[in-house]
């Protein structure tokens, strides 16, 4: 996979399909791999370009503080270094904050944005489920065994651990298989998570809009869709029903279908 120097890192990323470029921005500890039930769709109709963010994946993994905006900053960077004026951005929680900076700093260079589990601004709640995880992650010692033992169980409902848990252990073995992320860069990333706040800065989003949510998510829960909907003035808005923080895996041909149909009505 191809790195390139942007906003004084290398960042990597992988390139695959044909067609308007579409950016894919990985959530907390993911690296570009994340979006892997989705590109196979995408490539189809779309320059699909996943990039590991700073601290993740193959990119470097720079000492400093992490927020959402510099993450924001990087994939504007990112863009700007591959000759990218304009592209459709998608992310999906911490990809999804980072999408709304994107497109509320620099509106030119955002031609549709997809927010999947987004939130305004970190609320109580939120911080200290995420501070939880960074509890734990010290303890454990191991980015990956904390995604499988702490994180999953808020991604996905329990009638997914209970009817179809041979689905569960794939998405772990397919976490134990990507390249894992240190303990530290963990706790920067989880940092910009718990700081975030672009509640002042949605306005700003010209973009046409997706924002989805899963209906049982209670990390970024639908506490957060009247506050998005009512501050982007050109959105749409989807609940999977049957979903919980990551729809992307436990709702994925639903999740295909309408995202894919969005990108295309803006394509």
């Amino acid at each position: 996979m191809p790195r390139i120097a942007a906003n004084g890192i290398n960042i990597n990323y992988e390139q695959q399909g044909t067609g308007e470029p579409l950016i894919l921005i990985p959530f907390l500890t993911a690296d570009n791999s994340c979006y892997a039930f989705q590109v196979a769709e995408y490539a189809k109709h779309f320059t699909c370009i996943s990039l590991d963010l700073r601290g993740a994946g193959e990119s470097d993994k720079p000492d400093g503080v992490f927020t959402t905006e510099l993450y924001a900053d990087d994939v504007a960077a990112f863009m700007q270094a591959l000759g990218i004026s304009r592209a459709h951005i998608s992310g999906l929680s911490l990809g999804a904050a980072v999408g709304m900076w994107l497109g509320a700093k620099y509106p030119d260079k955002v031609k549709s944005l997809s927010l999947h589990s987004p939130w305004t601004r970190s609320d109580a709640y939120l911080k200290t489920v995420v501070e939880g995880w960074q509890v734990m992650v010290q303890t454990l010692d191991s980015v990956p065994d904390l995604v499988i033992k702490g994180i999953f169980p808020w991604c996905f409902t329990p009638e997914l651990y209970a009817n179809n848990y041979d689905h569960i252990q794939a998405l772990c073995d397919f976490v134990r298989s990507r390249p894992p992320m240190p303990v530290n860069a963990f706790m920067q990333q989880a940092n910009a998570v718990i700081a975030h706040d672009a509640q002042s800065q949605l306005a700003n989003i010209a973009a046409p809009t997706q924002i989805t949510f899963g209906r049982h998510d209670q990390v970024t829960s639908l506490r957060f869709a009247e506050p998005l909907t009512n501050a982007i003035p050109n959105s749409e808005f989807w609940i999977f029903e049957t979903s919980s923080h990551a729809p992307i895996y436990e709702s994925i041909e639903e999740f295909n279908s309408k995202t894919l149909a969005f990108l295309q009505d803006h394509s």
